[in-house]
């Protein structure tokens, strides 16, 4: 019986030793509980099969995979995307207000970014919808705006639509054998911007374009954030504007008011709105005086 126990206790011994053993070059060693001793964060930067934590081929994955940048879930929109500012519930301060930190101890000032959310697919009903939904501009048309619209247009625009939209760009250019050269070569003949067809549509029609592209023209969302987006509808809308001999500027819009509105007919309204606050102030005070007056002389009146 003895010799039992001291078997049973030789062996328990034996297993004890080797749970806890060592790892080495061709044993990776036992242990109880590997969570507790492995953390299961992700190593940048490390290509090596993630093996710890796993118990099946299903849950384990490369850690070059976990550690590589990932696109954000669809829908996701950035902190102070650029929406807010135009939401159209709350004036522009108070946005702002809330965007810089105020009106808490413990908030986090947040600059506004270039991102808004597109709720259009690229779609033949969606964008029907898009051109009957999207009318204003949400920027007003300014020098500086015009600026940065011709400046982004000329890039990215130009050598197809051409300098002056009229669909004559460097790609579909007629040759010149005074020059040595031999014209554009391009299959399809770009839009030309300043035809009727194209210069009476909403807004919406070309910021569609802008986001997913139409026919062999590809999308520039991702070359171009939504301000800029919206400086070259605006810079586009000049270019229609001088071909029909109108003025498209932030003094006046005589090609179409639903197309923008110049920035010289926003600061009026915000001087009218001030004017009517002070005059309102004054009345206040008007009246306040009156009362004073006229409290007065009821103590006239009782002293005679």
């Amino acid at each position: 019986m003895r010799q039992i126990k001291n078997y049973i206790y030789i062996l328990a011994a034996v297993v004890i030793f080797y749970s806890c053993s060592p790892a080495d070059a061709n044993f990776a060693g036992s242990e109880y509980i590997p969570d507790m001793g492995h953390s299961i964060a992700v190593e940048a930067n490390v290509y090596t099969y993630y093996s710890y934590n796993t118990w099946d081929s299903a849950s384990t994955f490369r850690l070059k995979d976990l550690s590589n940048p990932h696109l954000p879930v669809k829908g996701t929109i950035p902190r102070g995307y650029a929406g807010v500012y135009l939401d159209g519930e709350h004036s522009s301060d108070e946005v702002l207000n809330s965007l810089r930190g105020s009106g808490s101890a413990n908030a986090i000032a947040v600059p506004i970014n270039g991102n808004v959310p597109y709720y259009y697919e690229d779609t033949d009903a969606d964008r029907a919808r898009a051109i009957a939904e999207i009318i204003d501009n949400p920027y007003p048309i300014t020098a500086e705006g015009l600026a940065e619209g011709k400046e982004l247009y000329d890039i990215f625009c130009g050598v197809c639509h051409g300098e002056k939209g009229d669909g004559n760009g460097v790609l579909v250019r007629e040759a010149n054998p005074a020059e040595n050269d031999p014209g554009g070569v391009y299959p399809v003949i770009p839009a030309n911007l300043l035809d009727t067809a194209y210069a009476p549509y909403s807004n919406g029609r070309y910021y569609h374009a802008i986001i997913y592209g139409k026919n062999v023209m590809g999308g520039y969302a991702d070359k171009m954030d939504y301000e800029e987006r919206w400086q070259v509808i605006h810079y586009i809308r000049s270019l229609q504007a001088k071909d029909q001999k109108l003025e498209y500027s932030e003094l006046a819009n005589t090609l179409n008011p639903a197309f923008g509105t110049p920035v010289a007919d926003i600061e009026p309204l915000a001087s009218n709105e001030e004017e009517e606050e002070e005059h309102e102030e004054g009345g206040d005070e008007g009246e306040d005086h009156s009362d004073e007056e006229n409290h007065d002389e009821g103590h006239e009146e009782e002293g005679h």
